[in-house]
C-alpha cells in the first residue's frame, strides 16, 4: 500500500494517493464514468485525503470514526446536504473498491449513515419549450430523421435514455401503438406511443432513414436489430444519444437545463398537468413505487397554486379596479384529452 500522493495528468485535478488514482482509473476504464463525474470524484477524494493527512492517517488506515468526523467537518463548514452526501458517496465507493481489490480487509464506511438530502422538484420544461426543441430538428436526411425520432420518443413515452438506445426492432409494435421497453432490473413493460412519435419512428425506419446508415456488414452481433444507429452503423450508445439531446438543447437556448432525464420529467409533469391519473404515469415511467412518481404531483400542485393566485379574484386581496376585465386570466388545466403533448387536440399524442 502506498500512502503518498501520486502524479496526475496536467489539468486533471489534484494529485491523489495511488489507491485513489487506481480507483479513478477503474471508474474510467471499467465503469465508463464521464469526465465530469471523474473530476467531481477527484475533488471530493482530495478533500477526504487532506482531512486524513491532518490526522496523519492514510486511506488504508482510516477508521469509521475518521469517516464520521469527516462528514461532521463538512457539515460544520456549511456544505449543503447534497454536497455532503455526494462526498460520502465518493469516499464509500473508494473504500469498497479497496476491499474488493483485496488492498484492505474492511470498509470503515459500512455503518456510516448517509445524510438526508431534501428532495428537490424536477425541473420540467414548459410546453412551449418542448415544442421549440422538437421543432429544432431541421432537414429530412437520415441523421435528422433519427434525431427527430429520439426526441419524440423521449418526450412522448417518458422512457429512460438507456431504455431508448436498448430498443430493438422486435420491440416495436407501432400498429398497436406500443413499444416493449426493458427498464431497471430487466423489467419489461409496454409503453404507448402517440402519433407524433410513431410518425417520427416510421420515417426513420424507411430506406431513406435507417437504411442509409445501415452498414454492408454489421460489426457486432445484435447491432442489426438496433432501432437507433450511429454514423458507423452500430447501435447508438447512451453517451451518443445524450450528446445529441444536449446539442439540440443548445440550439434552442436551453443549454444545461436540458438532459434526456429532463424530457422524462417533462413528460410526467405535463401528463399530470392535463389530468392523467398518477398510477397511469407510474406505469408509463416504470416506477416500482408510487412514491417515486408522487414527486411530480408536487410540481403540478405548485403550478396549480401559482395559477390560482394569478386568476382568482380573492386570492391576493383587493382587485385593482383599473385593470381591464380579463387581464391576467390563466388557464388551469387545458383540455385533458391533450394529455402531455401540446400539439395534440384529441387522442394523446407522442
Amino acid at each position: 500500500m502506498v500512502a503518498g500522493r501520486a502524479g496526475t495528468p496536467r489539468g486533471a485535478g489534484p494529485a491523489l494517493s495511488l489507491d485513489a488514482e487506481e480507483f479513478l482509473t477503474w471508474l474510467a476504464v471499467e465503469r465508463g464514468r464521464a469526465a465530469n463525474t471523474l473530476v467531481a470524484y477527484r475533488r471530493d477524494l482530495d478533500g477526504y485525503e487532506r482531512f486524513l493527512a491532518g490526522r496523519h492517517r492514510s486511506i488504508a488506515g482510516a477508521t469509521e470514526l475518521d469517516v464520521q468526523d469527516y462528514v461532521a467537518a463538512l457539515r460544520r463548514a456549511g456544505r449543503a446536504p447534497s454536497t455532503v452526501a455526494r462526498a460520502l458517496v465518493a469516499v464509500r465507493s473508494l473504500h469498497r473498491f479497496l476491499v474488493d481489490e483485496g488492498h484492505v480487509a474492511s470498509d470503515p464506511t459500512g455503518d456510516v449513515g448517509s445524510p438526508r438530502v431534501p428532495q428537490g422538484l424536477p425541473k420540467a420544461l414548459s410546453e412551449d419549450e418542448v415544442l421549440g426543441l422538437l421543432g429544432a430538428v431541421a432537414g429530412d436526411d437520415a441523421p435528422a430523421r433519427r434525431d427527430r425520432a429520439i426526441l419524440e420518443l423521449l418526450y412522448g413515452t417518458g422512457m429512460r435514455i438507456s431504455e431508448l438506445v436498448g430498443l430493438s426492432l422486435a420491440d416495436l409494435a407501432l400498429e398497436e401503438g406500443v413499444v416493449r421497453v426493458y427498464g431497471k432490473g430487466a423489467k419489461e413493460r409496454l409503453v404507448p406511443v402517440g402519433r407524433y412519435a410513431t410518425d417520427a419512428v416510421v420515417g426513420w425506419l424507411e430506406p431513406s432513414g435507417r437504411g442509409v446508415m445501415t452498414p454492408k456488414r454489421w460489426a457486432r452481433r445484435g447491432d442489426a436489430e438496433a432501432v437507433l444507429l450511429n454514423a458507423r452503423g452500430g447501435r447508438l450508445s447512451r453517451q451518443g444519444a445524450w450528446g445529441l439531446v444536449r446539442r439540440y438543447g443548445d440550439r434552442v437556448g436551453l443549454g444545461d437545463r436540458l438532459t434526456p432525464h429532463v424530457l422524462r420529467h417533462s413528460c410526467a409533469t405535463h401528463m399530470l398537468d392535463h389530468g392523467a391519473d398518477i398510477r397511469v404515469v407510474q406505469e408509463l415511467l416504470g416506477h416500482a413505487s408510487i412514491a417515486t412518481t408522487q414527486v411530480y404531483t408536487r410540481v403540478s400542485t405548485e403550478r396549480l397554486r401559482i395559477a390560482y393566485e394569478a386568476a382568482h379574484p380573492r386570492a391576493q386581496g383587493p382587485v385593482d379596479s383599473e385593470r381591464p376585465a380579463g387581464e391576467g386570466t390563466v388557464t388551469l388545466a387545458g383540455d385533458v384529452d391533450r394529455c402531455h403533448d401540446p400539439r395534440v387536440a384529441g387522442p394523446p399524442g407522442g
